[in-house]
């Protein structure tokens, strides 16, 4: 649990790091925060000022811990990597996420939305994508003029801070996220799968590779009992 102390007063304020709830609701909803959070670590992996979080606690406002945000992924530019227990923003130069993911699920209700809605954009979050894996609804929000505006098309759309591109399929779980250069996040099954495919065609490198020396080696054996053989018979090769 975190705790901070509050100057000029002796109580220490306590912060929760959960709130009992589960992160993820089905198997579905799940594998999306995963392979975004992953995704979007892998992608800043080589930066060190940009801090990736999944299902975090994010307190904005010090001395208050009811006002708390999780979001399914935040994106912090400006912050170191390294692991925290939650995000007390006071603590963090006072740098609130710019960029937060939520990955719906069956009991997501409007009014909850509505109320992160309202924090995200009060709070200073200049980017905001929500995506339904089960119907395929994909909503993205940019900040303008201080509030968070809708995006009215997402299909192509390229997050002006993270250099993604979303491409929304037809129907449920149809979502393609394409990094800068060109790949698409992939889960980590997918991820998985590639190394496996890349281990056996190294593998099969190197028998063929030891396949060939093996063959060379009996050519030259063979050469060479010829030539004694002819050595023997008193002939000499030119």
């Amino acid at each position: 649990m975190s705790t901070a102390r509050i100057p000029g007063r002796k109580r220490v304020i306590e912060y929760p790091e959960t709130d009992g709830k589960p992160m993820a609701e089905n198997t579905l909803q799940f594998e999306w925060i995963v392979t975004v959070k992953e995704g979007l670590d892998a992608l800043y992996r080589e930066v060190p000022l940009v801090f990736v979080a999944g299902d975090l606690f994010w307190y904005p406002i010090e001395g208050d811990n009811r006002t708390r945000l999780a979001p399914d992924t935040m994106v912090v530019f400006g912050r170191p990597k390294g692991h925290r227990r939650s995000y007390l923003q006071w603590l963090e130069d006072g740098i609130a996420p710019q960029v937060v993911f939520a990955i719906l699920s069956p009991s997501n209700r409007p009014a909850e939305m509505q109320h992160k809605f309202e924090l995200y954009e009060k709070f200073g979050v200049e980017e905001y994508y929500i995506y339904d894996p089960d119907s395929g609804l994909l909503e993205g929000y940019r900040r303008r003029a201080g509030a968070l505006k809708k995006i009215r098309d997402m299909a192509g759309f390229v997050s002006p801070r993270l250099g993604i591109r979303f491409e929304p399929g037809e129907g449920p779980d149809n979502l393609v996220i394409v990094r800068p250069d060109g790949e698409p996040f992939k889960t980590f099954q997918e991820v998985d799968d590639e190394r496996r495919e890349l281990a056996r065609q190294r593998n099969e490198l190197v028998r063929e590779r030891d396949e060939v020396s093996r063959q060379r080696d009996q050519e030259a054996e063979r050469a060479a009992r010829y030539l004694a053989k002819l050595r023997e018979l008193g002939i000499e090769p030119d």
